[in-house]
């Protein structure tokens, strides 16, 4: 069972098709792996993640809204990475911990 063409034009015409084909897929493997390279170095370069954050009002001289765990989902837009200890001066100068990452627990942060 032959599902060629049995004819030398309609051959060549397969072969060219084919040649072309062939050439797109390649295209597109070339860019798909050139996206695949940025994405891991855009991974690579992204700063890590800070352990402590202290999340801003709505303008920036606003006084801190929350203090969160670095990462959480809760910290909106608006924030900072900070260290320990500007974390638990926050909590201490009465800037509410959040609610769903409980940094003052984190922290062992009690209140007086």
């Amino acid at each position: 069972m032959n599902d060629l063409p049995p004819d030398l034009p309609r051959l060549r015409t397969l072969e060219t098709w084919l040649a072309l084909t062939l050439d797109r897929v390649r295209q597109q493997i070339a860019e798909v792996e050139r996206r695949e390279q940025e994405r891991q170095r855009g991974e690579q370069a992204r700063p890590p993640i800070p352990e402590w954050v202290i999340e801003r009002g709505l303008n920036r001289d606003s006084p801190p809204v929350a203090v969160h765990v670095g990462g959480c989902h809760m910290a909106g837009k608006r924030w900072k990475g900070v260290p320990r200890d500007v974390a638990l001066r926050a909590l201490a100068e009465g800037v509410e911990p959040c609610s769903h990452c409980r940094p003052d627990s984190e922290l062992g942060f009690l209140e007086g």
